[in-house]
């Protein structure tokens, strides 16, 4: 629920802004896409999607099904792996498009070809292991502000907010600050770059989730408008945002909270709702940007917000109105695996095992499915992923870019398709001073208070209480998911 204070600031200027954008004959309209598809999986179910409100005819299991494979095994051309070792840049075109069908071991050879190399993924975002499940393949679509990428929903979020329609009421409203994470991706980062260009918008950046740098700088600003941007879970550093103290400080300053969910949505909150729902504070937050392409096992972005700010990103976000909608086969399937993943729990409850079960194999605390290992030169963190890419792992080198110098790191990332043997396998070819190095690795500072896991873990193992089941608050099994 907005403060009156919030509506003062915010919601006083968006009425206007879209009462000067329906004078100007520049307001959008809000679509729906509607689809029905008739298929089936050879050989496999009885699938078939009429209805994009029916959920009854979406099959979904039990457990993990062949197909699961699909997300974790890869195979390559012996060459190709033979350059990958030599540090050698493939070009990709020798590697194998079939995935391996079977459960064996990641050094078998593949069932397709004596010439392919097996590998075990440990290097994706596809977390609930959706991309390959028959259900997200046939669905149908509902109303959603989509673009292409998630890139491009943040872009479209910043160039929105850092619009102005010149000679109108609402261009009276001034310049605004933001007021940005400093391990914020790469998108938020463009996205605010292009707001600063504009000439309206003034850029401010606090230390990562240090709460007390960024209330200083809010209380230091003298601009009224205020807009606070952060990722929910931090994809390189797999940390949570500090989400009841933006919230609590968003109650205090009045300042609009827009979050990039992009790790957090399906993976976190008992919903699926993502970090916020996690932590209790959805409502708290204006504007949620996610992707499509990790959790969903599909392509695209989305953007959720309340209807006027919806009304206002695609009449101004330049990366939404200047591309193409998504085809309505992706759409189906970004919708199928809402479905798949608020009817298959299991998922959600298999990847949290599998952080537990990692966690504890490197004696490390980790809070979430990405696991970054601080190995420090870019050199050594080569050397430490090629070692596991001939034990056959694919685990990603980051490196600078990515982050900063000295704090090049193994990422290591896990999806419910991981059994319990995969991570034990991969901790095994783990080599010892890989693992020392984990155990040294700078403690996160908000690590021991930003923490979530699904209840029915919590219930089962006596581990931390989760901080959406505190208190007597109950949680709507439609909430989670509703906004998107």
């Amino acid at each position: 629920m907005a403060s009156p204070g919030f509506e003062r600031v915010w919601g006083a200027w968006l009425d206007q802004a879209l009462l000067d954008l329906g004078r100007l004959q520049l307001n959008r309209k809000l679509l729906s896409i509607n689809s029905s598809v008739h298929s089936a999986r050879d050989g496999c179910s009885k699938l078939r999607v009429e209805n994009l409100g029916s959920l009854e005819n979406v099959e979904t299991f039990e457990a993990l099904g062949p197909w699961d494979r699909e997300t974790v095994d890869m195979t390559v051309s012996q060459s190709d792996f033979t350059e990958w070792l030599g540090g050698d840049s493939s070009t990709g075109q020798r590697v194998c498009v079939d995935f391996v069908k079977s459960n064996d071991s990641p050094s078998s050879e593949s069932t397709s070809s004596k010439s392919n190399h097996s590998l075990r993924l440990f290097s994706g975002n596809d977390y609930l292991g959706l991309s390959a499940h028959p259900s997200v393949r046939l669905a149908a679509a509902r109303e959603c502000l989509l673009c292409p990428t998630g890139f491009a929903a943040n872009m479209a979020v910043m160039t929105a907010l850092s619009s102005v329609l010149k000679g109108t009421l609402s261009a009276k409203g001034g310049a605004f600050a933001i007021f940005s994470d400093s391990l914020n991706h790469a998108s938020i980062i463009d996205g605010v770059r292009l707001a600063q260009k504009t000439g309206y918008a003034e850029v401010y950046q606090y230390r990562h989730s240090d709460m007390v740098h960024l209330e200083k700088l809010l209380l230091e600003c003298k601009l009224q408008r205020k807009v606070v941007v952060t990722d929910s879970l931090f994809s390189m550093d797999g940390d949570f945002a500090p989400m009841t103290e933006l919230a609590s400080l968003r109650r205090k300053y009045n300042f609009l909270l827009v979050v990039d969910d992009a790790h957090g949505t399906l993976v976190c909150g008992e919903n699926g709702g993502g970090v916020a729902e996690a932590f209790g504070v959805e409502h708290d937050v204006d504007i949620y940007v996610g992707t499509l392409s990790k959790a969903f096992g599909c392509h695209g972005g989305f953007i959720a917000t309340s209807r006027k700010w919806k009304q206002w990103i695609q009449s101004r976000g330049r990366s939404f109105i200047f591309s193409t909608a998504l085809p309505i086969p992706v759409v189906t399937a970004a919708y199928a695996a809402i479905v798949v993943a608020r009817e298959e729990k299991w998922r959600q409850h298999v990847l949290w095992e599998r952080v537990r079960q990692l966690s504890a194999g490197i004696g490390v605390d980790l809070v979430s499915p990405i696991a970054p290992i601080i190995i420090g030169s870019a050199d050594e963190a080569v050397l430490a992923s090629r070692e596991l890419l001939q034990a056959g792992f694919h685990v990603l080198a980051i490196r600078p870019p990515t982050v900063p110098e000295g704090s090049s790191r193994l990422r290591i990332t896990l999806s419910s398709s991981h059994t319990e043997a995969d991570v034990a396998a991969l901790l095994d070819a783990l080599p010892s001073w890989i693992k020392e190095r984990a155990k040294t690795r700078p403690s996160l500072s908000i690590s021991s208070s930003c923490r979530w896991q699904p209840s029915v873990l919590t219930e089962r193992l006596g581990l931390l209480e989760p901080f959406s089941s505190r208190g007597s608050k109950q949680y709507n099994r439609e909430a989670g998911l509703s906004r998107l």
